[in-house]
């Protein structure tokens, strides 16, 4: 999978479409081998984000090798650390946290993953990655010790976006946080997507199908969903999340409604 196509993968169908399943090893036992990973595919999942904000986890290699072991769909590390990369994934969104002012993950973090990234031959994908208040502090917020965007602020999350594309990402990632008690709001989703022309990633606290249509009518070309999957692990609701993220599902649901 290490051919540099999962970025266009991701982008041939912009104006939404494409649905992410986070993993977060450190909640995941090394032996652990979950029915839902072989039938992703045929769910609907486009692609499956691999990380974790909390550090280092001893099991992330076990688990990254058993989700691989069960899956063809690509996996894409999600990194909180440069400590995190790993060999056995396809990709990795190549994160700086454009939101806060902490150099170690504005570019320090990044310095010391690249030579593992170039030596396992890993696609990167960079990405601006900004936090956005979601009214309870994340372990994204902890973990980086820098202030989100406030919720109600959306030109703050679209000049952060804007320089984001200006520096050459290839990605503008909106993240509420693992569990947030709130998502990123609609109408910021929709501002940043029509202030910008990289595609749009919305995560974070998206715990429903409606949710995740309004995130994707809004303007998100990827959304992301990990913790509401953690609570409700059945393929009928996997399918569910990832069908209200796809433009055909969408837009069949609008026609008999």
């Amino acid at each position: 999978m290490k051919n540099g196509n999962i970025y266009r993968n991701l982008t041939e169908a912009r104006n939404g479409g494409r649905f992410l399943w986070l993993i977060d090893p450190a909640r995941v036992l090394p032996e652990m081998i979950d029915p839902r990973w072989e039938k992703a595919r045929e769910a609907g999942v486009d692609a499956i984000l691999i990380g974790t904000s909390t550090g280092y986890s001893p099991a992330a290699e076990a688990v990254i090798k058993n989700v691989r072991a069960n899956t063809d769909l690509p996996l894409i590390l999600f990194p909180g650390s440069a400590i995190q990369v790993n060999k056995f994934v396809d990709a990795i969104l190549y994160l700086s946290l454009v939101s806060g002012r902490n150099a170690q993950f504005l570019i320090g973090e990044q310095v010391a993953g690249a030579p593992a990234i170039r030596s396992f031959g890993i696609e990167p994908i960079p990405t601006g990655y900004i936090l956005v208040e979601s009214g309870a502090i994340t372990a994204v917020q902890h973990i980086s010790q820098t202030l989100p965007v406030p919720a109600g602020k959306p030109d703050i999350a679209k000049y952060h976006a804007l320089a984001a594309e200006y520096l050459g990402m290839k990605f503008v990632y909106l993240e509420a946080g693992s569990g947030a008690p709130r998502p990123v709001p609609v109408e910021m989703v929709r501002q940043v997507s029509e202030y910008i022309s990289i595609p749009l990633i919305v995560g974070g606290g998206l715990t429903t199908p409606e949710q995740v249509r309004a995130a994707v009518k809004a303007g998100a070309d990827i959304v992301v969903v990990g913790s509401a999957l953690e609570f409700n692990p059945t393929v009928g609701f996997l399918k569910e999340m990832a069908a209200a993220a796809h433009p055909v599902a969408t837009g069949a649901e609008q026609s008999n409604g």
